[in-house]
Formats: C-alpha cells, structure tokens, sequence
C-alpha cells in the first residue's frame, strides 16, 4: 500500500527558491521541467519508500533521515506512520554541513 507525501514547510521553501532562481537564469520551461522532475522523484516514493539512502550527517536526530538524488539535489525525508514527510531539497553544490541545519 502506497504512502502519503507530505512536504514540510523547509521543503517547500527550499523547492520554490529552486523554482525562483532558475525561472530568473534559465526561463519558465526550465524552471517547471526542473522542479516538476523534483516533485516526479518525491512522488515516486509513495511506493517504494525505503528506496532511499541513509543520511549520515543526520545520523544523531531522532527521525532516521533518507535522501534521494535527483540532479543537483537531494531530496531528504523521513518516514513516519503512513506518511513520509520530505524535511528538505538540498543542493548538493553547497557544504554538506549545512544539511545539519535541516
């Protein structure tokens, strides 16, 4: 039975800052390709929703973060219940530091 995807408000922001910045340097077709590609991948864990890695830096939380890769981002979620609750889109170009700030 699949599971339900509920986007956390971090992930939305994170998602519509990648819908901003590429609709500025890359156009409108780009910008919805990319993040419907981003938004395609996240769907696809409803079913398989262990498809993901561990994220070690996330290690010591108290939710056992995943991640999947789509591009340049990695999308970083949780499963909770019946639900599996996508915490963040990262971009992977930055320091992985940074995704302790999740």
């Amino acid at each position: 039975m699949a599971l339900r995807v509920a986007w956390t408000d971090n992930a939305k922001f994170r998602l519509e800052t990648i819908f901003f910045y590429y609709k500025e340097k890359a156009g409108l077709a780009v910008t919805r390709q990319i993040t419907s590609q981003i938004i395609a991948k996240v769907d696809s864990l409803a079913n398989q929703p262990n498809m993901g890695r561990i994220e070690e830096l996330l290690q010591d939380r108290q939710n056992s973060y995943r991640y999947i890769v789509h591009g340049n981002y990695k999308i970083i979620y949780w499963i909770e219940d019946r639900y599996i609750k996508i915490a963040s889109v990262f971009d992977c170009r930055q320091n992985p530091q940074r995704i302790k700030k999740i």
